[in-house]
């Protein structure tokens, strides 16, 4: 985890750094200063990543427990029956296999059928499934999300996704509040403190900034759901990947009940069209089950 964590920043400082000198060259920095801006463009850059990485890794170390709290998930400690002790069992048996520590094993109530992974590492993880899921799917079915969910926290998609939104909410932190500046100092011509255009100018480009930065968003977690797929297949059987996949697909006709903060993380998303697809955390179920179909 922690050479993943270091490839991501290095890489994000490179990015930076190009952006940086990309600002020189243009002589964005001359501009404004030809309008009598103090604008420092690099300590700006700087402090939008600190502020849009801050967010991102809170929300990744404490989303283990925001998860319990908000799905009301019970970590089976000591299984007090047979299907607690398969689930268990199912479990440890896939994270040996993934060479990665015992995830904890949790369950929620919700007549949905449906399962996540959560935790910042991959030997500190919670694998939780409904009791939804449980009721109406075979144990080859079950063992098979399972395995989809193990493979994410072994491929480390939880550390992915934060270090993936922290860039995005660098970069919309930045372009907005740049774009705000360049409103009020250059085309309004404000020579005193920020004023109205500034402020409302900066809100409106964060918010579609923001937009537009969750496409990219959306288009790694879905990568990241094929990949986790095809390491369940691997972990529990192809067939009986596609066997879960296709009854999750019949059970929640589209529908993803979970919260938004976790909806990421569960196996089972939403169907969308067209611009809509844009914007949806999880391929179509029928695009998966063809990815594992077209594997040998």
């Amino acid at each position: 985890m922690f050479k993943r964590i270091a490839l991501f920043i290095g890489t994000n400082i490179a990015v930076l750094a190009v952006l940086s000198i990309a600002i020189q060259l243009l002589g964005l920095e001359e501009v404004l200063r030809g309008t009598g801006s103090q604008l420092n463009v690099q300590g700006l850059l700087i402090l939008s990543a600190v502020i849009g990485f801050a967010g991102s890794f809170i929300s990744l170390f404490v989303s283990k427990f925001a998860a319990k709290m908000t799905m009301g998930a019970k970590v089976i400690e000591n299984p007090s029956n047979a299907l607690e002790s398969w689930l268990v069992g199912t479990v440890q048996r896939q994270a040996q296999q993934a060479n990665i520590g015992m995830p904890e094993v949790a369950v929620y109530d919700s007549p949905e059928p449906n399962a996540f992974a959560t935790g910042w590492n991959r030997n500190n993880s919670l694998v939780a499934v409904s009791t939804g899921l449980l009721q109406n799917m075979k144990k080859e079915e079950v063992e098979a999300v399972l395995a989809h969910e193990v493979t994410h926290v072994a491929n480390g998609d939880m550390v992915t996704l934060a270090l993936i939104q922290g860039v995005v909410n660098t970069f919309v932190i930045f372009l907005s509040r740049l774009v705000g500046h360049f409103v009020d100092k250059v085309l309004l011509r404000n020579e005193g403190h920020y004023g109205p255009g500034y402020y409302l100018t900066s809100i409106v480009a964060q918010i579609v900034f923001g937009i537009l930065a969750s496409t990219i968003v959306m288009w790694f977690s879905r990568q990241r759901e094929f990949r986790a797929d095809a390491g369940g297949a691997q972990l529990a059987g192809r067939q009986n990947m596609i066997d879960a996949l296709a009854r999750l697909d019949n059970m929640s006709r589209g529908k993803n009940q979970l919260p938004e903060q976790l909806s990421a993380m569960g196996i089972s998303g939403g169907v969308g069209q067209g611009l809509k697809r844009l914007f949806m955390s999880h391929p179509p179920i029928s695009e998966r089950i063809d990815a594992l179909q077209r594997t040998v």
